[in-house]
């Protein structure tokens, strides 16, 4: 669910503010690259009072978990496709007929299945059982979107740098969710998330600071 409220926005686009002055993001060197099957590009835990965020990789058998910094996430040259020309709800991703690479919210052969996961986050660990996910700075050469479309075709826009960052979205513990990765240009991204919560024993802020995944989008 998108969370828009002016309040909010302007409350926690101070604290991503914050935080994301005061932290460096960790550089990797050797990445994994994974480029078809399930991923949690997020895959979000409470560890001893922390917010703990990993990459849960289920295209090996059995799954694994990852540290952001060794993964490569490749959006194939399949995963292109055209902004439609008869369905205005799609103008966030580029005028009709403009190129985007997109990794779809329904399972595709050949491609990533991506998505945010709370499964090992166990119910009363946090405030209200939630967690605030902060796309905070896209670097690429064009606009990321993350969005999912509902059964009438009606699209429900999770983040978008296109319109401005940060963007907010609202999980629930022990949940699963997946959705739309669109990407309007070939090339090297990364999108930096922090992930927030308040601890429901004490009410203490966490976060997760500053976490980059790194996706390259057509040909390796």
């Amino acid at each position: 669910m998108l969370v828009r409220p002016r309040s909010v926005l302007v409350t926690g686009a101070l604290v991503v503010a914050t935080l994301t002055a005061a932290m460096a993001p960790a550089q990797a060197t050797n990445r994994v690259v994974l480029s078809a099957g399930h991923v949690d590009v997020l895959d979000i835990a409470v560890e001893d009072g922390q917010l703990d965020v990993v990459v849960h990789d289920e295209t090996v058998e059995p799954g694994v978990e990852r540290d952001p910094d060794t993964v490569l996430f490749q959006v194939k040259p399949e995963a292109g496709t055209t902004v439609p020309a008869d369905a205005p709800q799609f103008a966030f991703l580029g005028d009709p007929g403009d190129s985007v690479w997109i990794l779809p919210e329904a399972n595709v052969e050949g491609l990533l299945f991506a998505g945010l996961s709370t499964e090992e986050l166990e119910p009363g660990v946090v405030k209200n059982d939630t967690v605030k996910v902060w796309l905070v700075k896209v670097c690429g050469p064009a606009d990321v979107s993350l969005f999912t479309v509902g059964a009438q075709d009606e699209v429900d826009i999770l983040a978008d740098s296109g319109d401005g960052l940060p963007d907010v979205t609202t999980l629930t513990a022990g949940t699963h969710k997946h959705e739309n990765w669109a990407f309007e240009a070939e090339g090297d991204y990364t999108l930096t998330f922090i992930v927030t919560a308040r601890l429901a024993s004490n009410n203490h802020f966490i976060h997760s600071g500053l976490v980059d995944i790194k996706f390259h989008v057509g040909a390796l």
